[in-house]
């Protein structure tokens, strides 16, 4: 009869805590290193600052200058944004503003600049988390603090698997490691995402010697299908809200008109570190996803 108290009770209280936890909406930090990185979840955000009634902040590692790849854009901006030395001067600052658009659209309430030079593509970490070509002493104390003030119940990152571009394998490791150092009583549970066509055969278990990275083999892939149909005749679908952020970044017109009106899933991984229990919890968290709003599947 006791432990039958105490399942009850213990039942109860993970209630309660859910409840608590999002009776005000959940609050959710993005940590990624390119401004457009966040257009392999923007649905989901949106779900959680208009739906959910949560918050969303962005830290935007790098400044954005590396990426000049925009033919298309160069008419729009009227300079030619596929040279490096314009892009290295301009990118910077039209980056922020379309950050800044596609975070209306998201409903993103604070940004933070971190300004780390976006240098050139790469695959090994080791550089920026030495602290060789990032002012890592400067992040971390920066990440430590916005983690203090935010109280958050979630982390978005990429997941930082071996194909990844450096940039985004530090961005994610510097989530976890910032995680790992919160001093405070609830930890953020730091999801790894990535945008996914239906059929997806991706697998992810960790970055080699980056432990930290290890994904839990206990949880699922947890997931938020964009491209549900609802309304009239089905017509109606969350790709759309992908597609409003992806057009936000203007700059990026190759890769951007490569990805328009693609990846059903918004996927995310979860990490070991966040231990088992809060795996229920980030359960219902993607239950309370779905069913709110219009409801998908």
């Amino acid at each position: 009869m006791k432990k039958a108290t105490h399942a009850l009770g213990f039942v109860l209280l993970f209630v309660f805590f859910c409840y608590q936890s999002y009776s005000q909406g959940p609050k959710v930090l993005i940590i990624t290193a390119h401004p457009d990185d966040e257009t392999m979840f923007p649905v989901t955000v949106f779900k959680v600052t208009h739906e959910m009634k949560g918050t969303a902040d962005v830290a935007l590692i790098t400044d954005g200058s590396g990426g000049y790849n925009g033919l298309v854009a160069s008419s729009y901006y009227g300079k030619n944004m596929t040279d490096s030395a314009t892009g290295r001067t301009y990118l910077p600052l039209i980056r922020k503003k379309e950050l800044l658009c596609s975070g209306e659209v998201m409903g993103i309430r604070n940004f933070y600049f971190f300004d780390q030079i976006d240098d050139f593509y790469q695959m090994n970490p080791e550089p920026f988390l030495s602290g060789e070509r990032w002012d890592m002493n400067y992040c971390e104390k920066k990440l430590d603090k916005i983690l203090e003030q935010g109280k958050y119940d979630f982390i978005f990152c990429l997941v930082p698997d071996a194909g990844q571009h450096a940039h985004h394998k530090t961005a994610s490791i510097m989530a976890l490691r910032a995680a790992q150092r919160f001093k405070g009583a609830d930890k953020p549970i730091v999801l790894g995402g990535r945008s996914a066509s239906k059929d997806y055969s991706f697998r992810f278990t960790e970055l080699e010697n980056y432990p930290e990275t290890r994904i839990s083999s206990k949880a699922p892939v947890f997931y938020f299908d964009r491209s549900y149909g609802f309304g009239e005749n089905n017509k109606h679908s969350y790709m759309i809200v992908a597609d409003w952020v992806k057009a936000c970044h203007k700059s990026q017109s190759g890769d951007m008109n490569a990805a328009m009106h693609k990846g059903d899933l918004e996927t995310f991984w979860y990490f070991e570190i966040n231990g088992d229990l809060n795996i229920e919890r980030t359960r219902a968290f993607f239950e309370q996803l779905k069913s709110s709003g219009f409801p998908t599947k």
